[in-house]
């Protein structure tokens, strides 16, 4: 698929994603001059809209910077334990400060899924088996692990219904003054467009890449930095938003290939208009009420990451 052709399918979304909602707004409406809808239009629907496309965009990129650092296809924020992490981190957050700000809550969270993402990449260097499926696996325990704890924690300190707020990733909540953190994801995606090549450089390995006579592990804390952004960010504006850095780019690298610098663009507009359809679909399917977009994009993300399995041990058995 080429770019155009995403930009006017990301461009043709976007435009119905505005005039989809419990309350009929049309185009005549806003020329018309209603206020009210105008209104809601402005605060809602548009904000709405733009957490889409930076959400979509972000977590595409972040799947993407992953599955490069760790050489494997099948690493992102969700099956490498870094989500999870900004979830304990919002957590721990709220237990060492009550009366917590949403600064000391971006701190928390991005500390963490710092962290987690380190210790994962710390966990995957003591391995020797790498196998393609055996990696994610090992993210999703650790993941699990994570999670398991921040319920513990949760429930016994009573914040178990502010937590599964996190848990649940919506555009629901989403208006003017609560994603304009979200923001973040642009400069993160302009950097990780420069930092490309070194990070193509840095997934053939650490011996390579100081061959070359460059820093690994400034690269590699580079990459896992914007990672930790992206996802804090996600996950404080919308919540967890699973699956989608993964598929989006390996669906990308099957027609345009690994490299990085290339498929950047691409990998985010694709997320994006896999974001809106996925939204789209949970706002109309029992419009006037909505599906949480997480769960729209779980139920076909999953499905797609059963083929992209599927297919790749297909093609493993015919290489031996």
């Amino acid at each position: 698929m080429r770019l155009w052709m995403l930009m006017i399918l990301a461009v043709i979304l976007s435009v119905v994603s505005l005039f989809i909602g419990a309350i009929d707004i049309g185009i005549m409406d806003l020329f018309n001059g209603d206020a009210d809808k105008i209104h809601i239009f402005l605060i809602s629907r548009l904000p709405r809209l733009m957490a889409i496309i930076l959400a979509g965009a972000g977590m595409s990129i972040a799947g993407l910077i992953m599955q490069s650092l760790s050489r494997n296809k099948f690493a992102s924020p969700t099956t490498t334990g870094t989500l999870d992490a900004a979830k304990l981190g919002i957590l721990i957050s709220m237990l060492v400060f009550p009366n917590v700000s949403f600064i000391q809550q971006i701190i928390f969270c991005f500390g963490f899924a710092l962290l987690g993402t380190l210790v994962f990449m710390r966990i995957l260097d003591q391995i020797k088996l790498k196998d393609a499926i055996f990696v994610p696996l090992i993210g999703i325990m650790f993941g699990n692990i994570l999670s398991s704890i921040t319920t513990f924690f949760a429930y016994e300190a009573d914040l178990l219904q502010n937590i599964s707020s996190w848990l649940m990733g919506s555009f629901t909540l989403v208006m003017a003054g609560r994603y304009e953190l979200l923001y973040v994801s642009i400069p993160v995606i302009i950097i990780a467009y420069f930092y490309a090549n070194k990070f193509t450089v840095a997934g053939l390995g650490e011996d390579f890449t100081k061959n070359l006579g460059l820093s690994y592990r400034w690269i590699l804390n580079i990459g896992l930095i914007l990672v930790a952004i992206i996802s804090s960010t996600v996950v404080l504006t919308v919540g967890v938003i699973a699956f989608l850095g993964l598929i989006v780019p390996n669906i990308v690298s099957l027609y345009l290939g690994d490299n990085l610098r290339k498929i950047i663009p691409h990998t985010a507009l694709l997320g994006v208009v896999f974001l809106l359809i996925c939204d789209i679909m949970g706002r109309v399917v029992i419009h006037p009420y909505e599906i949480p977009v997480n769960v729209t994009v779980a139920v076909i993300g999953s499905a797609i990451f059963l083929i992209l399995l599927f297919r790749g041990r297909a093609y493993a058995k015919q290489s031996n």
